[in-house]
């Protein structure tokens, strides 16, 4: 255990933190769901929970929850699926 004011300072930010990026990612994970479970079932408003989706996960990388280029990797991959649900229609 931390002893000294700056340590003990430190560890209740680092929670504080921890909870907040907690809550960005599973926000974030909430939006993808959402969008997966629209493109499986084809339905008509999967292009706007699509940006939305996107929108989020740049969000929560600008918040420093999770990489830059996971984000990316992580839109591409939507929108590819996206892509290949519309050409299939």
């Amino acid at each position: 255990m931390a002893h000294t004011l700056s340590a003990l300072k430190r560890i209740r930010q680092s929670e504080k933190r921890r909870l907040v990026n907690k809550s960005n990612k599973s926000a974030m994970k909430t939006y993808i769901k959402k969008y997966m479970a629209a493109l499986e079932s084809g339905a008509e408003n999967t292009e706007a929970l699509l940006k939305q989706a996107v929108k989020v996960i740049y969000k929560t990388a600008s918040k420093g929850a999770i990489h830059k280029n996971q984000a990316a990797r992580k839109v591409s991959r939507l929108t590819m699926r996206y892509n290949k649900a519309k050409a299939a229609n």
